[in-house]
């Protein structure tokens, strides 16, 4: 098995993955501060308050400190998000004890990304959703969602948790359909134990499809693709083959129980997202939207973190108008989107698809991105397919932190932009967010160490490259000017 070191991202693309400049590593910041006060868990963590039951107290975390400073901002700020229900820091006390580094989704702060991995019943091994791991990380995604659904799952989720410096959510569901012979058997002590146990073994965050209900179901019968959610799909047959309510939304209160004593946060799921544009702003969508909301007032009413989790395929003008429904029915908790996909036609490209409706929503006000990989409708993504989409996540991520102008967005464009004009190739690499790529593609035509500073390169040649020929203009604009002021002195003189 390959083994990896510390799991950080590339520290020029993504600071908010490494430790604060004067901040000291979780492991010893935050991890001995948070726990010298209990005894070994699971005896006291009963007592512990939430991150949000902190923030309610006006208490400011050693996670929020982290965070703070990671964000640049003001611990206060920090604070007064999280007890507003704007802000989540998603951080299993069990997780914070190994290798997590805290971090924040809100809106007051800058977008995130997340990165799905994970086998399937057909195919995938530990070592592989290590490597998928590590190349998410390295490439800047702030969260990684393990969407294991075959093999060893227990397995596979405790060794990313145990490599992971960035917080790891899952859908608890997947593990239980896997190992019971007729999924729409399960029963609701099933369903929490089995979200107990994940929260045991370190996991931040959960999806969680609560907001399906019985009366929903049909509102879904004249869509073109259905229910295209898995942890949906299940709930809505669990529902119509007992005739009884979705036993996450009638256990809510008991499920709340389970994630305050981890402080694991919610990551209310959209089970009901449309599944093409056709499907899009429907009557079950909305529906399912507002029991979110509900449900939100639920857990903060019992100390948990929310954020709540968005459609997938949306039109391009209705992006918008979603973000903002979200924040009116449910009450401005952060808004976790799935893209979305813009448009239906292009199989094998929709990183790309819902990287332009991901960069509207981030626009609009979306806290987190969850990215779409080439092989989106198609298969499991591997390694490769990982890296596009979290490089196109980061692109769509980027875009809206400029627009909707947090502090120092725009920084790293001017700085990469000043190494361009100044023919600093290697400064262009290195603040790149593939710095890999951009060299491998520069080297393609040009190979040569000379050609690092050559004030060309091979699509315009010498003679064409329009920023050596401004360089020429100014360097002969300035040469007359001080000809110019020499001629003046001259004449005053004499």
């Amino acid at each position: 098995m390959p083994v990896f070191g510390t799991l950080r991202t590339n520290p020029l693309n993504l600071t908010r993955i490494i430790p604060a400049e004067g901040g000291e590593p979780p492991s010893n910041a935050i991890r001995e501060r948070r726990f010298a006060r209990i005894r070994e868990p699971p005896v006291c963590i009963f007592i512990m308050l939430t991150q949000f039951e902190s923030a309610r107290q006006n208490i400011v975390t050693p996670e929020m400190e982290y965070v703070a400073k990671r964000e640049d901002l003001e611990p206060e700020l920090i604070r007064s998000e999280v007890a507003r229900g704007r802000m989540v820091i998603p951080a299993n006390i069990f997780h914070l004890k190994g290798r997590l580094e805290p971090m924040c989704i809100g809106v007051a702060s800058l977008c995130k990304i997340n990165a799905n991995i994970g086998n399937s019943a057909v195919t995938g091994k530990v070592e592989d959703e290590l490597e998928k791991l590590h190349t998410a990380v390295h490439l800047g995604s702030d969260t990684v969602m393990d969407l294991s659904t075959g093999g060893n799952i227990d397995g596979i989720r405790q060794a990313i948790i145990e490599a992971s410096t960035v917080p790891i959510g899952t859908v608890p569901a997947y593990q239980i359909i896997q190992q019971t012979k007729d999924p729409l058997d399960v029963t609701p002590r099933q369903l929490l134990d089995m979200v107990e146990h994940q929260a045991k073994q370190g996991v931040d965050y959960m999806t969680i499809h609560a907001g399906v209900l019985l009366e929903h179901v049909p509102l879904t019968r004249d869509r073109i693709t259905g229910i295209v959610s898995r942890g949906g799909s299940l709930m809505a047959g669990w529902m119509v083959k007992h005739h009884k309510q979705n036993p996450w939304y009638t256990h809510f209160d008991e499920l709340c129980e389970i994630m305050r004593a981890y402080d694991v946060t919610f990551s209310l799921g959209d089970g009901l997202r449309p599944g093409c544009l056709a499907d899009a702003n429907d009557a079950a969508q909305f529906a399912e939207l507002k029991t979110l909301g509900e449900l939100t007032l639920k857990a903060w009413k019992n100390g948990c973190q929310v954020m709540i989790e968005g459609p997938g395929h949306i039109p391009m003008h209705l992006v918008k108008m979603n973000i903002e429904k979200e924040r009116e029915l449910c009450h401005e908790a952060p808004f976790y989107v799935l893209g979305p996909l813009v448009t239906d036609i292009a199989p094998g490209y929709d990183h790309i698809t819902s990287a332009i409706g991901a960069a509207i929503a981030a626009e609009a006000g979306a806290a987190m991105l969850c990215y779409v990989t080439p092989k989106e409708h198609l298969g499991l993504p591997n390694k490769d397919d990982v890296r596009q989409g979290v490089i196109a996540y980061k692109i769509a991520a980027h875009a809206g932190d400029i627009a909707r102008g947090r502090k120092n967005a725009r920084k790293r464009d001017d700085e990469l932009s000043k190494a361009r004009f100044e023919f600093d190739w290697n400064r262009q690499f290195e603040l790149s967010l593939d710095p890999e790529t951009a060299r491998r593609m520069h080297d393609e035509t040009l190979p040569q160490e000379v050609f690092k500073s050559a004030k060309f390169c091979s699509m315009c040649g010498p003679k064409f490259c329009s920023m050596r020929i401004t360089q020429d203009l100014r360097k002969l604009a300035d040469d007359a000017s001080r000809v110019s002021l020499e001629l003046t002195s001259a004449a005053t003189v004499s």
